[in-house]
């Protein structure tokens, strides 16, 4: 895969990034995440690694990842997508495969902060799986927290160590992702 970028390229990577150290813990992530041409920046300066991730960034990066594949045929979903913005055809590509639904069936929520929990199941259904990689239980102190549709994916994305906990044991699934954890759950993600 073009995405499967060694070690060595990250380490050499130029960082010009104002708002990346390399003392950072996402820096490797960052740096992988450009390198392969899943992310840039939000200008030539900055990453922004706290900042959010919005809902369309995300289905932007993992259609870039799929190629960008044509959207001629398919139809347009949610009436909150609209036509001929940098996101729409990823989107409908998204809508079409099953990788995202939106909160109901005409409103995707394309500027909406993605939620940790929420990023697990569009990598989840990404990837096409229909059962987790094991059955454990999510040993975590906010764990009954995990919405019920996302559990399956939670326990996979655990499992897989692809997310971990923040400090005190906790997933924080209902919190916001921001754009250094999506950087480092999709460098973990396409390692696998």
């Amino acid at each position: 895969s073009k995405y499967a970028i060694a070690y060595d390229l990250i380490e050499a990577w130029t960082n010009v990034f104002s708002d990346v150290a390399e003392k950072d813990w996402f820096y490797g992530d960052v740096a992988y995440a450009v390198q392969s041409g899943l992310f840039s920046g939000t200008s030539n300066l900055t990453f922004a690694p706290q900042t959010s991730m919005t809902r369309v960034m995300l289905v932007t990066v993992l259609y870039r990842l799929a190629g960008e594949p044509s959207v001629k045929g398919m139809e347009k979903s949610f009436d909150d997508v609209k036509p001929g913005q940098w996101y729409t055809d990823a989107v409908i590509w998204a809508a079409e495969k099953g990788i995202v639904s939106g909160y109901d069936s005409k409103t995707f929520g394309p500027d909406d902060n993605i939620t940790r929990e929420q990023l697990v199941v569009i990598l989840y259904r990404y990837t096409g799986e229909s059962e987790p990689a094991s059955s454990r239980q999510l040993m975590f102190a906010d764990a009954d927290e995990v919405s019920g549709w996302a559990a399956t994916a939670m326990s996979w994305a655990t499992t897989e160590q692809m997310i971990s906990g923040k400090p005190g044991n906790a997933l924080d699934p209902k919190g916001t992702a921001t754009r250094a954890e999506v950087a480092a759950v999709l460098h973990r993600f396409l390692d696998k």
